[in-house]
C-alpha cells in the first residue's frame, strides 16, 4: 500500500511539473507568434534592413496573430493585444524617439490600447460569429485601420496598402477606393489562411484517407467549406489588377510644370541646440547661404523652373515677424538678406516658414506680444509676399494639444520639454502658378487622403509638399512617409511634388510612380517637369466612402452578434 501510495504521489508530482511545462511551452509559443506577426508587419513597410519594404508579407504578416485568438481567452487577447502593438510599433516606429522626448512613448502606448481594443474585438467576433468569425474580423480590421487616422490622435503610418507603394497596378484602384480598396485586397488572405489553419487537425483528420495531409488538408478542406469568399476576393483582386494595367498612361503629351525642388540637408531645429545668439544667427545665415545657391543652380538650368520649392520650415526667422515688428535687429537683417534675394528673381518661390502674427483674439497675453505662430508655406513673387497656407492638419502633442483645459498636467509635461504648439490653419489655399494652380500639404499633411482631396476639389492642379524628416535621422522613415504620398497621388490623379530637408525629396507622377528623387541626407536639388492631369477621380467626389462602409458593417455586424448571442444565452438558461 506504502509503495503504491508513494508511485501515485510521484505520477502526480509528474503530472504537475508536466503541466507547468506545457503551459510555460505555451506561452513562449505564443509569445514568438505575436513577435513574428510584429517583424512581418514591419518589414513589409520601408525599414532598416530593406528600404523599400517587403510588400509580399503583408499578404501574411497578420496569420501569427490570428491563430493565436481562438485558442485564448478575452482576458489573455487582450494581453496579447497589447503586447502586439507595442513590438509592431517599436519595430516600425523605432525613429520617432528622434522626434520628441515623449513621441515614441506615446506611440507606442497609443497603439498598446489600439491594439488591445482590438484583439479584444476580434475575440468577441470568434464568440459571435463562430463559422464565419474571419470575415467579421477583417471587416473589424479594416474599420479600425480608418479609425486610426481619424480625431486628434490620427496617425497614418502602418495601414496595410501603403505597403504596397510600389506594386504600381495594384495601387492604381485607389483612385477608386483610396488606400482602403488595397487594405482590403492585402489583409484579407492572413485571415483566410489563419482561419483555414485553425482547423488543422480536423481537417488532417478527415483527409488521411484520402493520403492528404499537413497544411494542404487544412487548405483544402477549409476552401470546401468557404469556397465562395476565396473566389470573390480572387475575382476582386484580379479585377483590381486588370484596371491596373488597363489605366496605365503614357504622360509623355500632357501639358507640364516644371518645378525646381531643393534640398538643403541641414536640419532647421540644429540652431535650437547652440548655445549662444551669435551661434543660432550663424546656422540661419548658413542655411540661407545654402538654399540660395542650391536655388540659383536650380534657375541657370534651360528652360528655367517654373516655380521653386523649398521645404518645410526650411528658413527659420519668422518673415512676417520680424520685417513688420523689427523688434529683433539681428533676425531682420537675415530676413532682409532674403527678401532682397527673392526681389531679384522673376520666378515665384514657395517657402516653409513660422508665419508669427499678433492676433490678441487667439493669445490674449500682453507679455507674448498676442503672438501666434503657424507652420506656413508662403508665396513669394519679386520679393512680396502674395499668398500663403497654413497648416491645418497639426502632429498631436508635438505639434498641438487642444485638451489644456481638460488635461492640464500633461498640457505642462509639454511645455516642460520645449514643445513648440502651432495654432491651426483654416483654409485650402490654392496658389496661383504660372500656368498651373497647386496646393502645399505641409509635412504630415500628406500622410492623409482626405486633406489632399480637399485640395484638389479646390481646383489645385499639382500637390506641392513641404516636409522636414531630417530630426529622424532615419531613412526608413522618410521612406514610410513617401509611401502615403504615392498613394495622394493616384487617389486623385495629379502630380505630387516633395521639397525636403533631408529626403526624400522627388516628383511622383498621377499614376504614383516616383519620375526623379534627389540622393538623402546630401545637398541637392531636381528639376520636374510634371503632368498637369485633370478631372476628378471617384475617390475625389466620394472621398473614404469605403472605409465608412467598412466602419459601419462592424459597428452592425458586432452589436447583431451581441444581441443573437444574449437570446442564445437566454434560451439555454
Amino acid at each position: 500500500m506504502k509503495k503504491n501510495h508513494q508511485r501515485i504521489k510521484k505520477n502526480l508530482d509528474a503530472g504537475t511539473l508536466n503541466g507547468q511545462a506545457g503551459w510555460v511551452k505555451q506561452l513562449f509559443i505564443q509569445f514568438g507568434l505575436v513577435l513574428t506577426a510584429a517583424i512581418l508587419f514591419s518589414l513589409s513597410h520601408p525599414n532598416l534592413l530593406f528600404e523599400n519594404g517587403l510588400p509580399f508579407l503583408a499578404w501574411v504578416a497578420y496569420i501569427p496573430v490570428l491563430i493565436l485568438i481562438p485558442k485564448n481567452n478575452i482576458a489573455s487577447c487582450a494581453g496579447w493585444g497589447a503586447i502586439y502593438g507595442l513590438s509592431s510599433y517599436a519595430l516600425f516606429n523605432y525613429w520617432l524617439s528622434n522626434f520628441h522626448p515623449l513621441a515614441g512613448i506615446g506611440v507606442y502606448l497609443i497603439y498598446l490600447s489600439f491594439m488591445t481594443a482590438v484583439f479584444l474585438l476580434m475575440k468577441l467576433a470568434c464568440i459571435f460569429f463562430q463559422k464565419k468569425a474571419y470575415i467579421v474580423q477583417w471587416i473589424i480590421w479594416l474599420a479600425y485601420e480608418y479609425m486610426q487616422t481619424k480625431g486628434f490622435l490620427g496617425f497614418p503610418y502602418g495601414i496595410t496598402g501603403y505597403s504596397q507603394w510600389r506594386i504600381i497596378p495594384l495601387i492604381q484602384i485607389a483612385s477608386i477606393t483610396g488606400v482602403w480598396g488595397v487594405s482590403a485586397l492585402v489583409t484579407f488572405p492572413s485571415f483566410w489562411l489563419a482561419a483555414a489553419f485553425k482547423n488543422r487537425r480536423e481537417s488532417i483528420r478527415w483527409f488521411s484517407r484520402q493520403g492528404i495531409s499537413g497544411i494542404r488538408a487544412a487548405l483544402v478542406c477549409f476552401f470546401q467549406k468557404e469556397k465562395i469568399s476565396a473566389i470573390v476576393w480572387t475575382v476582386s483582386l484580379f479585377a483590381a489588377l486588370v484596371f491596373g494595367f488597363a489605366s496605365n498612361k503614357d504622360y509623355s503629351e500632357y501639358p507640364t510644370a516644371r518645378i525646381a525642388l531643393i534640398q538643403h540637408a541641414t536640419d532647421p531645429w540644429e540652431a535650437s541646440r547652440v548655445p549662444t545668439l551669435w551661434q543660432i544667427m550663424e546656422i540661419y545665415k548658413k542655411d540661407l547661404a545654402i538654399l540660395k545657391r542650391l536655388s540659383d543652380e536650380a534657375l541657370e538650368s534651360q528652360p528655367k523652373p517654373d516655380l521653386v520649392v523649398w521645404p518645410e520650415t526650411a528658413f527659420v526667422p519668422r518673415i512676417h515677424w520680424h520685417s513688420t515688428y523689427r523688434d529683433d535687429q539681428d533676425s531682420w537683417l537675415i530676413v532682409k538678406d532674403l527678401l532682397d534675394y527673392l526681389s531679384t528673381k522673376d520666378v515665384p518661390f514657395i517657402i516653409g516658414n513660422d508665419d508669427a502674427r499678433m492676433d490678441r483674439g487667439k493669445n490674449p497675453n500682453a507679455a507674448e506680444r498676442h503672438r501666434v505662430d503657424y507652420n506656413a508655406a508662403m508665396l513669394f513673387e519679386n520679393g512680396i509676399n502674395t499668398a500663403i497656407y497654413r497648416k491645418m492638419h497639426l502632429v498631436p502633442f508635438t505639434e498641438h494639444f487642444p485638451y489644456k483645459k481638460q488635461l492640464p498636467f500633461i498640457y505642462k509635461l509639454l511645455q516642460n520639454v520645449e514643445t513648440h504648439f502651432w495654432e491651426k490653419g483654416e483654409e485650402e489655399t490654392l496658389f496661383q502658378g504660372p500656368g498651373f494652380t497647386f496646393s502645399t500639404p505641409i509635412c504630415f499633411e500628406d500622410s492623409f487622403g482626405y486633406l489632399s482631396r480637399a485640395f484638389v476639389r479646390r481646383g489645385a492642379d499639382v500637390l506641392v509638399n513641404l516636409t522636414n524628416d531630417a530630426w529622424a535621422k532615419s531613412l526608413p522613415s522618410q521612406k514610410q512617409h513617401l509611401s502615403m504620398a504615392v498613394f495622394r497621388a493616384v487617389e486623385n490623379n495629379r502630380s505630387m511634388v516633395r521639397s525636403t530637408v533631408s529626403g526624400q525629396t522627388c516628383a511622383i507622377d498621377p499614376s504614383g510612380r516616383i519620375m526623379s528623387e534627389a540622393p538623402p541626407f546630401k545637398e541637392a536639388f531636381i528639376i520636374a517637369d510634371v503632368p498637369l492631369a485633370s478631372g476628378n477621380t471617384i475617390y475625389t467626389k466620394y472621398g473614404d466612402y469605403l472605409a465608412l462602409v467598412f466602419l459601419f458593417m462592424a459597428v452592425i455586424l458586432l452589436l447583431f452578434g451581441a444581441f443573437w448571442y444574449i437570446i442564445k444565452l437566454a434560451k439555454t438558461a
